[in-house]
């Protein structure tokens, strides 16, 4: 039953599944437990009583307020755009295995920067711990997926790849759900507080410990010429004799792809920025490319992320314990939804279709929401229950969810990542994961000043972003599913229309393989596995 999950691009002895790729893998993907639980915890944090009292800000205007949160949550952002670059300059000189050793040892110091903040130091310390925090994760965003794709078996590839996206759900339901249990548990105090900030150290230990056991990718180690300890180091993955055939022809697989990427790109640590820059037609998808971390960002998302205590109390949520209750169900609703996304979604629908049945579902949810909201106006009318209006809005807030979470959630990584032939693949990767957290860090600045100069106008904004975004999809994005690698190039050529360039090119691909009237969908899934390495 195994053998009938994985389709295999040669004949694969069982050994090569072993339980060392998988525990590297985890080990690699545990670093988005620590995106996703760092995104999700600050949020709920700041909102704490206990928190406020301890530096306060209880006694702050909502400006005041507003702005002190906006810096504290923000400036992570700033840190994780600066650690995206960082980890293609470390991940060249250094490798994947000490890259993520790095990241994780700069998150556990700006962690412990954050714990030793308290009312005699200031909020000073915090911001520093937060912008250190940011660097090691965005470092880590950028590394973590690539080593993953370098060291995995082509059948089991996207499932490996897919604990990445898994793991930064999961971090994000325990940060969602924390501070709903110390609030529970442990009176308004220092330790109150504290506890969800010391959680952070867990998974940013964990990995800086598995770091120390990992193997280092075979494929960097060939580009660093580093051919014997790369052999070395394949065959202990594939748990198989350096000198056993299927080693043997990955390995100079390897060394050919190596070969062929130097020869395109150039050697050394520019020859990506320099065959980029110097094509019309990347810089076009680069720009295609992180320009979809926009119109993510104009769902709403990261509002949601970082101020669902905001968003919740704007629709009527009241009490300290509710609306963190409330938040960690939309915690779990994304975490299934981000399943539902990678195991079906994506693959059956392609990359268009779910983002614009995201766009279109979600704009109706936020209208909805912003139209009770400005009708009913809760804030001035606070009640101990919620209404039937209400209790609706918390229902239509939920089904945006259900829309954002298998839709926009991660359709932009695998698009970013199938756009861009593998010699550049790296580079552009940090260039998005970049893009990912400049738009993050400009949602989460000011969207407390959003909500307070704009009320339920905030929800009218992000739908209609939404809007926005479908005749961009429809009109400026290729579909990519399905379609090889070698030719991608298809898709962006001169006076093709997006909108038919799928069918164009994967006619062509039928009729040169001689399967215009078969069906692609078995022969395509290796191709689908492949292109998700980046996610």
């Amino acid at each position: 039953m195994a053998r009938l999950s994985r389709v295999e691009d040669r004949p694969t002895p069982e050994e090569v599944y072993n339980w060392k790729v998988y525990a590297n893998a985890i080990i690699a993907t545990w670093a988005a437990v620590m995106i996703g639980y760092d995104s999700a915890f600050i949020g709920t944090s700041i909102s704490l009583a206990s928190f406020k009292n301890e530096f306060g800000l209880a006694t702050k205007t909502t400006n005041e307020f507003n702005f002190i949160s906006a810096n504290i949550v923000s400036v992570f952002q700033a840190g994780c755009f600066f650690g995206a670059f960082f980890g293609y300059l470390i991940g060249y000189f250094l490798g994947r295995k000490h890259g993520l050793l790095i990241s994780s040892a700069i998150f556990i110091l700006g962690a412990g920067l954050q714990c030793g903040t308290n009312l005699s130091t200031g909020l000073g310390i915090m911001y520093a711990g937060r912008i250190i925090v940011g660097l090691g994760i965005g470092i880590a965003s950028n590394l973590a997926p690539i080593y993953v794709a370098e060291i995995s078996p082509p059948a089991i590839r996207g499932r490996l790849i897919g604990m990445y996206e898994l793991c930064w759900q999961f971090g994000g339901v325990i940060g969602f759900w924390i501070n709903y249990g110390v609030t529970q548990h442990i009176g308004p105090s220092h330790k109150q507080w504290l506890i969800a900030f010391a959680v952070q150290l867990i998974p940013g230990s964990l990995l800086f410990v598995g770091s120390f056991f990992l193997i280092e990718s075979p494929r960097w180690l060939v580009s660093r010429d580093r051919n014997a300890t790369a052999l070395t180091n394949l065959a202990r993955l594939r748990n198989l004799p350096q000198d056993a055939p299927y080693v043997v022809e990955e390995f100079a697989e390897i060394e050919a792809a190596i070969a062929h990427e130097r020869s395109l790109a150039g050697a050394g640590f520019f020859g990506p920025l320099r065959t980029v820059f110097t094509s019309r037609t990347l810089v076009y998808r680069l720009m295609l490319g992180s320009s979809l971390f926009i119109w993510q960002n104009g769902t709403g998302i990261n509002a949601i992320n970082y101020y669902s205590p905001t968003i919740f109390k704007s629709i009527g949520v009241t009490g300290t314990s509710t609306s963190l209750l409330t938040t960690g169900v939309y915690g779990i609703i994304k975490l299934f939804g981000a399943l539902i996304w990678l195991l079906y979604m994506v693959d059956t629908f392609g990359r268009r279709g779910v983002l614009l049945a995201g766009s279109f579902g979600g704009a109706i949810c936020m209208y909805y929401i912003g139209t009770y909201i400005a009708i009913a106006k809760p804030t001035l009318h606070p009640s101990a229950t919620i209404g039937p209006g209400g209790r609706s809005a918390i229902a239509f807030f939920y089904i945006w969810t259900i829309f954002y979470s298998p839709t926009w959630n991660g359709t932009p990584w695998v698009v970013g990542a199938e756009m861009f032939p593998q010699h550049v693949r790296t580079f552009t990767q940090a260039c998005q994961a970049a893009s990912n957290w400049f738009w993050g860090f400009i949602i989460a600045r000011f969207t407390p000043q959003m909500f307070t100069s704009m009320g339920y106008g905030v929800y009218i904004f992000f739908a209609t972003l939404m809007v926005l975004s479908m005749p961009f999809i429809f009109f400026i994005l290729p579909e990519t599913k399905q379609v090889p690698l070698e030719r991608m190039e298809e898709l962006f050529a001169p006076g093709m229309k997006p909108w038919k360039a799928h069918d164009i090119v994967m006619a062509r691909v039928h009729e040169s393989r001689g399967l215009r009237d078969s069906s692609p969908k078995e022969g395509s899934f290796r191709e689908e596995m492949d292109l998700k390495q980046n996610v």
